[in-house]
């Protein structure tokens, strides 16, 4: 479902998806105690509640709960607890659509009409690929003014189609990208058309059985689901339940809820050819617009690539990530509102791989000059309409953001500076002669780029 950057100080509107920031580095020993120390500075600030497990070539290197699945009732969570799964959805509905088309009964460039013939007019040009890789230009009921109004009552795909089919197009399909809920929504339609099942029971019989997911399904609230974590967000009096949201809204952009050994299954089970052809196990990873392929986002570290989707909805925030030169594999379910899950999930990331992070309350200030911070000062372009301003005022270097209170910067070592109210960071880079041409925003999990101007 729609994400969003959710922290204090330094606000920033997610582009729909995001890429971590991955430190290139060689793989080195594992270290599980500084993992787990890292996630329980999140969960000791209650910043992070939920489930996580990383593993290495199937051998599992951290595997633990956090928090409190139900917090009426203190209930842990652990490795079996279940979470909502949001947009991570979106990778099954994408392999459910490459079974189809690997059995020829779904073809990717066809025209979304073939498969739904009463499709709007404005559709004609969009096809099955654009759907996936978010480059329709349909509009995102998800974002729609009346999509909180509605959200809590039950619907179906065709009445979601309804809500968004006649409104006008962002762009001529395959001529730009946004991320786009109601994309996923025409596919789980063009799913059950096809195969004249249910999408809840297509999923489960073709991917879930196939690879033992026995914990792993499409949620329902009117069903008793043991083990099924309470979703729940942050507010100015502290943690609440989350608000409701009937989870036929969700569809297959991000109604499945698992666990984290279930989705380590999946990450085995996709990736060893267990699901897809090896053509279209490259057609789903390979990127079309934006590093995001077929319902996956892509990075590139050196040779090694790291295949992963977040997700958030009501009460919930995940991040699964696998890198494919290292065969690992990283998972964070968390059931409490906020970038923690996205932030985590990237630096487990880092140190599987045998790099190193740094916690907030570990970082040291340095001694810096106001003639050396000046040097900094300027306008960054962080995305259009989106600025950060940096100057020196009383010997601080700050940075205000536009529409925002500027916050001071803290050195702590050339070019890298960070921000002490929240887990932010910010690095410069110079150009040739040394002189600095932009910076790289490090927050919630994200690594923005922003040259000068």
């Amino acid at each position: 479902m729609s994400k969003s950057v959710l922290c204090g100080g330094l606000r920033l509107v997610a582009a729909g998806f995001c890429l971590l920031a991955i430190t290139a580095t060689p793989v080195l020993a594992q270290d599980a105690g500084r993992m787990d120390q890292v996630v329980r500075a999140a969960a000791d600030k209650d910043e992070f509640s939920g489930s996580v497990l990383v593993a290495r070539d199937g051998q599992i290197l951290l595997d633990r709960g956090y928090g409190l699945a139900n917090r009426e009732w203190s209930i842990p969570n652990d490795s079996a607890t279940r979470f909502r799964l949001g947009s991570v959805t979106k990778q099954f509905t994408a392999v459910a659509i490459m079974l189809l088309h690997e059995r020829g009964q779904v073809d990717l460039d066809a025209p979304v009409k073939t498969y739904l013939p009463d499709a709007p007019a404005a559709w004609d040009r969009v096809t099955v690929r654009h759907l996936l890789t978010h480059t329709a230009g349909l509009a995102d009921y998800t974002r729609l003014e009346d999509f909180d109004a509605k959200k809590t009552l039950p619907t179906t795909a065709e009445a979601l189609m309804a809500r968004f089919r006649d409104r006008p197009l962002a762009f001529q399909p395959g001529e730009g990208w946004a991320y786009s809920n109601s994309g996923y929504v025409v596919l789980t339609a063009i799913i059950e058309r096809v195969s004249g099942q249910t999408y809840a029971d297509f999923v489960a019989q073709n991917l879930f059985q196939p690879l033992n997911m026995g914990d792993s399904g499409y949620d329902s609230h009117d069903v008793i689901l043991p083990r099924r974590a309470s979703g729940y967000t942050p507010s100015g009096e502290g943690v609440i339940n989350a608000a409701y949201v009937d989870m036929s809204v969700p569809q297959g952009a991000g109604g499945l809820y698992s666990t984290t050994h279930d989705l380590l299954k999946w990450e085995q089970g996709l990736f060893g050819g267990r699901l897809l052809k090896p053509q279209s196990l490259a057609i789903l990873t390979t990127p079309y617009r934006n590093n995001y392929a077929l319902g996956l986002e892509v990075a590139k570290d050196g040779d090694d690539t790291i295949i992963s989707h977040s997700g958030a909805i009501d009460g919930f925030n995940t991040y699964l990530a696998y890198d494919t030169t290292n065969r690992m594999t990283v998972v964070v379910l968390g059931n409490l509102n906020g970038a923690a899950p996205l932030k985590l999930g990237g630096e487990l990331m880092i140190l599987a791989r045998g790099g190193t992070v740094t916690l907030a309350d570990e970082r040291q200030a340095a001694a810096m000059s106001a003639d050396a911070l000046a040097a900094y000062s300027g306008v960054y372009q962080v995305a259009p309409g989106f600025a950060l301003t940096l100057k020196v005022t009383d010997g601080v270097l700050t940075a205000q953001a536009t529409g925002q209170k500027p916050v001071a910067l803290t050195p702590e070592t050339t070019d890298a500076f960070f921000v002490e109210a929240i887990d932010a960071q910010i690095t410069f880079t110079r150009n040739s002669a040394d002189g600095i041409e932009g910076l790289v925003l490090h927050q919630g999990g994200r690594e923005m780029p922003a040259p000068r101007q």
